[in-house]
């Protein structure tokens, strides 16, 4: 059964002015804490199941703590798995930690924030990601990985985002998806070589840091501001 504000918004008009409000004041609330923000962020995505044994949790870690060591924030969407893994590191080196999380019945904030904001709707939420950050670091997920991916992708294709940095870490979890896109879309014209290259692709941490870090420095003459 559907549940939660995003449910009721959908299936009900009669609260329509009200639904409205209690949205914008989201946006608003998420706003105010991004403009708070100090330092440069990134935003790191993956999957909410990974397991502290599990090396992409590692790998995640260790990104986060690079980020901080590079001057940056890490945000994250501030649940478990490899979120907890990239906040986590972020804490590790004394970084800005930052958790948007959202209401959901079987996920929780992580304990490694040190800014906490949860969301009722995932547009919202989806939005303070993207306002947040100068770059973007995937790890393997799930549907929500997935649908976070192809959503700054195609924000960058139709140029309603600055070309933000894309990475994609893991190239084995990421190859198979790379060699369809390449055998089904291109020859289909769905897509371009230009959208592809868009993304880069690593298992290296301190290469994922390197690509968002210096895409940053690029952009604003080596200045940290």
């Amino acid at each position: 059964m559907a549940r939660g504000f995003d449910a009721r918004m959908l299936q009900r008009r009669e609260t329509l002015a009200s639904d409205v409000s209690l949205i914008a004041a989201e946006f608003l609330t998420g706003f105010q804490v991004v403009e708070k923000l100090d330092r440069p962020a990134v935003t790191i995505f993956g999957s909410a199941r990974t397991t502290e044994g599990d090396p992409t949790y590692a790998a995640a870690r260790e990104v986060g703590s690079c980020f901080a060591e590079a001057g940056f924030a890490v945000v994250t969407g501030g649940g478990p798995g490899v979120m907890e893994a990239a906040n986590r590191g972020a804490k590790d080196r004394g970084g800005l930690s930052v958790g948007f999380n959202i209401e959901l019945p079987h996920e929780q904030a992580n304990g490694y924030l040190d800014i906490s904001l949860t969301f009722h709707h995932f547009y919202a939420r989806k939005t303070m990601f993207v306002k947040a950050a100068e770059g973007f670091v995937i790890f393997p997920g799930g549907f929500g990985t997935l649908d976070e991916l192809f959503e700054t992708v195609t924000l960058i294709q139709t140029e309603k985002i600055a070309n933000f940095p894309l990475v994609l870490f893991d190239g084995d979890y990421w190859d198979e998806m790379f060699a369809w896109m390449r055998a089904e879309l291109l020859p289909r014209g769905t897509i371009s070589e230009e959208d592809l290259a868009s993304m880069s692709v690593t298992s290296d941490p301190d290469e994922a840091v390197r690509i968002v870090v210096g895409a940053y420095d690029a952009r604003n003459g080596g200045a940290r501001v």
